[in-house]
């Protein structure tokens, strides 16, 4: 990647307040794939002790958002048509990591995926996994 494109989603994700809110970094950036984590902080936690489901749905569209905007010229930006998740876990641990891949790249249409992981102690459990939908539009 380029060092404009890579600045162009480190700029955009960096003007996220909702992410800088919930405390969440970009940690990796390839073409295609985005990974982002978040600790699951105290204002983060649903009404048993887990991370909150709205946490592991915002980060996992972010990933999903960011991997589909690798794929696009730096003219461009995307926003979300659709996406559902499945939870398949609670939110047990310490961090969330959500890794976003873009399964088909497309000029109207991006097809995206999701997995996030929660971790506790050094393992990971994976804990939903998401599929969507993102739109190119322009910048």
């Amino acid at each position: 990647m380029t060092p404009e494109a890579l600045a162009r989603i480190t700029d955009s994700f960096a003007a996220q307040t909702m992410m800088q809110t919930l405390g969440a970094e970009l940690t990796e950036i390839t073409p295609g794939l985005v990974r982002i984590t978040a600790p699951i902080l105290p204002g983060t936690r649903q009404q048993q002790g887990f991370g909150h489901a709205g946490l592991t749905f915002s980060i996992g569209d972010s990933a999903a958002g960011y991997a589909a905007l690798t794929m696009l010229p730096l003219n461009m930006e995307v926003v979300t048509a659709e996406i559902k998740i499945n939870l398949l876990a609670p939110a047990r641990g310490d961090r969330l990591i959500a890794t976003g891949q873009v399964i088909k790249p497309g000029k109207r249409l991006s097809v995206v995926t999701a997995e996030v992981h929660a971790e506790h102690d050094g393992q990971q459990t994976l804990i939903a996994i998401l599929q969507g939908t993102m739109v190119p539009v322009p910048r």
